[in-house]
């Protein structure tokens, strides 16, 4: 639902204020993106004109042109024409095309952010046992019995799984470290999808994913470190096993 008020330009326009002389395209993007990202605005409002814009940053309008395009590209904002261009997304849809951004990654940058989020994944549970609410807990649950009820069912498996951890990073209370796993997962995303083959590793990882509820249930910050540091673990296996399978060479056919 689109959200059009000369308010919400207004707004807008004095929120960014100017910027220096000289400045490129990517700092505009980047001073773009920094508010539009910022929850400050909804998602559907219309941003002010273009002129309006440049007028506000103290740039030409040919670098609002140009940052408005990149940031459509990365799914920020849409151009509707004729009408106008709107906020499509905050930072929870950051990286909306990273799906197949995922599959371009090399082999060292793939091991990488697997190894990163594995740490990241631990932190948030850490935070998470000070600060979870009996709320999350339930919604968890929730995930849990659709994790169990979905064992024949892998894409719904994952999307279940995927949810009990976004649940943990919104328990951690750290906006920064849920916007990075949430960067890391999309861009790994492929790749989970890939990790769970059958319903053997399905079962393995609800068994997991229940030994970290049961850790937070309990408010039992080392009881949840050793159980996410477990999990990470045989997560991080299993994904890259498909990695590497799906990286192999074909064999060679016989003559």
């Amino acid at each position: 639902m689109s959200v059009n008020s000369a308010a919400s330009t207004a707004k807008i326009s004095a929120a960014l204020g100017s910027m220096v002389q000289g400045s490129v395209v990517s700092e505009v993007a980047e001073r773009l993106l920094g508010y539009f990202t910022s929850g400050e605005i909804a998602v559907g409002t219309r941003l002010p004109a273009e002129r309006q814009l440049a007028a506000s940053l103290g740039v030409g309008r040919s670098a609002v042109r140009e940052a408005l395009a990149a940031l459509e590209i990365l799914g920020i904002v849409i151009v509707r024409p004729g009408s106008g261009t709107y906020l499509r997304g905050g930072i929870s849809e950051l990286l909306p095309r990273t799906l197949s951004w995922g599959l371009m990654l090399g082999a060292p940058r793939t091991r990488e952010l697997v190894e990163l989020r594995g740490g990241l994944e631990v932190q948030a549970g850490q935070l998470a046992a000070r600060r979870i609410t009996d709320d999350a807990l339930d919604r968890m649950r929730e995930n849990l019995a659709t994790m169990d009820q979905s064992l024949d069912d892998l894409a719904t498996f994952v999307e279940a799984d995927a949810a009990f951890h976004r649940e943990i990073a919104a328990a951690s209370g750290n906006q920064v470290l849920q916007e990075l796993l949430q960067s890391i997962r999309s861009l790994l995303r492929i790749w989970v999808d890939r990790a769970l083959t059958d319903e053997g590793h399905a079962a393995a990882a609800l068994a997991e994913h229940r030994e970290i509820f049961r850790a937070l249930e309990s408010r039992d910050e080392a009881a949840v470190t050793s159980a996410m540091r477990s999990h990470m673990d045989t997560a991080s296996r299993r994904l890259l096993a498909g990695f590497d399978a799906d990286q192999a060479p074909p064999e060679a056919e016989a003559d």
